[in-house]
């Protein structure tokens, strides 16, 4: 008589710390945290609804993502660009959204002024691509003591600046490091992370946009 060996269970994923267990959060590390984009319509996307997350978790704007997409045209920049008072009353009483005033003028401000830096750069991602830190100024080891001190970086700063300076708003240094570690122009899984690796991958399979 012959014995099989149970088959062993497969591992569970290692994850950053910042997602817990809560599913929600886990898809999102595992499928979109950190890889790089570069299409414009998700960094303007990005862009906008890390300005919603100010002063509130990013489990709740994730969570009201779908519903921000219905209310904002999708993030598709020409559309939001057109939007008027009306709109802005409309979203006021979407309780899909986060509903401030001062964030939803932002968001519609900052697709017009995306309009006028189109008019100078090949796309948005060309232009935010310009800010990705040189791979040798990273640390060596990102652990999560090492994680938890990132909250800009010089190049955060340098894109707050300029985009402050072309009249963007909800747009500063740990916003835009925010957006950075979301759209890859770093990398900031943890060492063990099963997704590091991932990302590593198709950052080396990604054509920085010029």
């Amino acid at each position: 008589m012959t014995t099989t060996s149970a088959t062993s269970a497969p591992k569970a994923p290692v994850r950053c710390g910042w997602c817990g267990e809560l599913e929600d959060y886990c898809h999102y590390h595992d499928n979109e945290w950190g890889f790089p984009v570069d299409d414009d319509r998700r960094l303007f996307e990005k862009l906008c609804l890390e300005g919603f997350q100010s002063g509130l978790s990013w489990l709740t704007i994730l969570r009201k993502r779908e519903a921000f997409r219905r209310a904002f045209a999708n993030f598709e920049i020409d559309k939001m660009a057109r939007f008027t008072e009306k709109d802005v009353e409309r979203l006021l009483g979407d309780a899909g959204i986060v509903r401030h005033r001062g964030k939803i003028e932002a968001a519609i401000h900052n697709a017009k002024c995306a309009q006028e830096l189109l008019k100078t750069e090949p796309s948005l991602a060309a232009y935010f691509w310009k800010f990705e830190p040189d791979p040798k100024s990273r640390p060596k080891t990102l652990t999560p003591e090492v994680l938890r001190t990132f909250t800009t970086s010089p190049e955060s700063v340098a894109l707050s600046k300029d985009l402050k300076k072309r009249g963007w708003k909800f747009v500063g240094p740990t916003t835009m490091y925010a957006l950075m570690q979301a759209m890859g122009l770093v990398n900031d899984h943890m060492d063990g992370c099963t997704t590091r690796a991932q990302v590593l991958k198709a950052r080396k399979a990604f054509k920085v946009p010029r």
